[in-house]
Formats: C-alpha cells, structure tokens, sequence
C-alpha cells in the first residue's frame, strides 16, 4: 500500500540523513570529502550484527558501535586528515580517505566473509506491531524512525546550544580566527570526526536491523546516495542533510510502489540535477560558504 511505502520511504530517508549528515560536519568544518565515511557506516551493521550475536540487548549494541564507528573516524582523522592541509590537501586527504576506505572494506571481508551474514532478531520484535490507518507497523520500523529523529534533532541541538556547538561552529567558519580565540582547532577536528563516524555506524546497524543482513557491499552505493544528497541539500547545510535525505527516501519508496522498479535507485540522481539546475548551491546551500549551519 502507499503507506506503508511512505513509512518505509522515511525510514530509509533518515538512514541516507545520518549519513549525509556525516558527510556535512566534516565538509563544513575541514572543507573536504570523507571517502571513507561510508565504509564506518558498512562496518557498523557487522559491529553491531556481532554485538547481537554475543546477546547483547539492542540499546547496548548501539552503544558500542557508537563506540567502534567514532574510534574508526578518528583513525581516519588521524591517517587521512592531519596531516594534510592548504589548497592540495584537499584532494589528497580525500584520496587518502578513499585509499583507507577500501582497506576496511578488504578488513570486514578478511574476518567476516564477502558473503553477507544474516542477523537473527527475535520474532517478536521483527513482527509485533499494530495498524495504523490501514498501515501496517512493526514496532521495529516505528524504534528505527523515533531513534534516528532523536539522534538528528540531538545534533541540531548539539550544533547549535552547546559549548561543542560554538566551537565547531568557529572552526568551520574560520579555522585561524577560532584557535585566536582559544578554540583548539584539533581537538574540535577530532570531536568532528567522532560525532560523524558514530552517527554512520549507528545508521549501519539500524539498516542491518532493518533489512535483516549485513553486507561489505552496501556502503558504497549508500554512500554515493548520501554524497548526492549533500549537493541537494546544500554542501555544509545540517538541514539540506535531512531534508534531502527524508525527499529521496520518500520518492524511492513511492517509485517501488508505482512500478518504477530498480529505476526509483536513479531518483536521487535525476533529484539532485534537478536541484543543481535550478539553486547550484543546492535548496539551504550557500554559494560563498561552507560553514556548518543549522
């Protein structure tokens, strides 16, 4: 039915937002491109699969792929970031991101297998739910979309109401004025880094919880989607992220329901040339700045 094709659309739409939204605090604060934030989010869903496996209940396994993803997201600040600065940095730490990528990708396949690995939920919790307007709605999908809208108006609250905030704030609008300031530029870069990483391993392991299976593929086309959705949103926008997530999520789910089959993938890439037609800095972008807004 359409609604429970708009439910699911959303659903999947506030995924592609936690991702983007990664994807928009390290771009709006270092100005360049984290290749290998997709991959964090693919390690997630294996992170938290392996978590479940152990009985581990399913608050403490997002805890610890918070965990797992934010420390991954430092090495890759570490590795990838650092050391890399000025106009040519940019290209090099992105390429360097990328390079790191696909090594997490050889790592997850080396221990766990290229095949995608099951996740065994407990029936109740994959089925139990209740109807809704003539949707059905499992108490599943309902956590998924209630945890994601916490986490997304958290880190709007984060961005714009604490000390935290400010700072990531002052170093995205002007690195060299913020540390005059006081603000340790690093520290901020790093703080940037986690925050992101763990929003994309948490993404991965509600989409594994989701859909069932964990797979070293799926980081890559979730990626690509979630940088397409940045440009639509508007490069360094937190509220391009979501809402263009939220969009795209919704015309995918209603392009399987109207038959476009595997053309709905397409959806956002058609939205996003759209967009770029007609606002080149995207729906909140700003053409002459990249700044972390909210």
């Amino acid at each position: 039915m359409v609604g429970d094709q708009i439910i699911n659309g959303i659903i999947l739409g506030s995924m592609y937002a936690l991702i983007a939204l990664g994807y928009t605090l390290v771009f709006g604060v270092l100005d360049k491109l984290n290749f290998a934030h997709s991959e964090v989010f693919m390690a997630g869903g294996y992170v938290g699969l392996s978590w479940i496996a152990l009985g581990a209940p399913v608050w403490l396994a997002i805890i610890g792929v918070a965990a797992v993803a934010g420390i991954m997201g430092l090495a890759v600040e570490l590795i990838s970031f650092r050391k890399f600065k000025g106009s040519d940095g940019q290209i090099t730490a992105s390429l360097s991101s990328l390079a790191v990528g696909i090594v997490m990708i050889d790592l997850v396949q080396k221990y766990w297998g290229s095949e995608p690995i099951a996740i065994s939920l407990p029936v109740a919790l994959r089925t139990a739910g209740f109807t809704l307007g003539g949707m059905t709605l499992t108490w599943l999908k309902v956590g998924i979309l209630g945890f994601t809208l916490i986490l997304m108006i958290g880190l709007q609250v984060l961005v714009q109401k604490t000390a935290l905030g400010r700072n990531i704030r002052a170093v995205a609008d002007n690195p060299a004025s913020a540390s005059l300031l006081g603000v340790d530029v690093k520290r901020v870069n790093q703080q940037t880094f986690f925050i992101a990483s763990a929003l994309a391993g948490i993404a991965g392991l509600l989409l594994t919880m989701r859909t069932g299976f964990a797979s070293s593929d799926i980081g890559l086309g979730f990626g690509l989607k979630a940088l397409a959705i940045m440009g639509i949103g508007g490069m360094g926008d937190l509220r391009g992220a979501v809402i263009g997530g939220l969009v795209v999520g919704l015309c995918e789910g209603l392009g399987f329901q109207f038959g476009f089959g595997r053309l709905a993938d397409i959806m956002v890439w058609v939205l996003m040339i759209f967009v770029l037609v007609v606002r080149p800095a995207g729906l909140f972008g700003n053409a002459t700045a990249r700044d972390v807004r909210a």
